[in-house]
């Protein structure tokens, strides 16, 4: 019997190793994601429709008429909850956004 628990010992120490590492390995891209999604920015409150639609996830060409048309009646944005005045724009969209939005 302690012939066939040494290699299963093994084995099973073995297996941890490997799934220690590929939760690190899934951190480390979960980390990488977060930067490349915070380099990716647009400020609200000089970008065109165009680039407003390019940049931020959920936002097609509408939209984004809608954002610049909101900033030309009422002023520039002044915070970034601000953006939920805008139709079409909710909470979610809001949030998929946050890190890439400047004001």
């Amino acid at each position: 019997m302690k012939a066939f628990r040494s290699p299963l010992i093994s084995i099973f120490a073995a297996l941890l190793f490997v799934l220690s590492g590929a939760t690190a390995l899934a951190e480390d891209a979960d980390t990488k994601q977060d930067v490349q999604i915070a380099a990716i920015t647009v400020n609200l409150n000089s970008a065109s429709a165009q680039e407003l639609a390019d940049k931020l996830d959920g936002v097609g060409e509408v939209r984004a008429q809608g954002i610049v048309k909101y900033r030309e009646d009422n002023g520039p944005f002044t915070s970034v909850e601000q953006l939920l005045e805008v139709k079409g724009i909710g909470m979610a969209t809001l949030e998929k956004n946050r890190a890439r939005i400047q004001l």
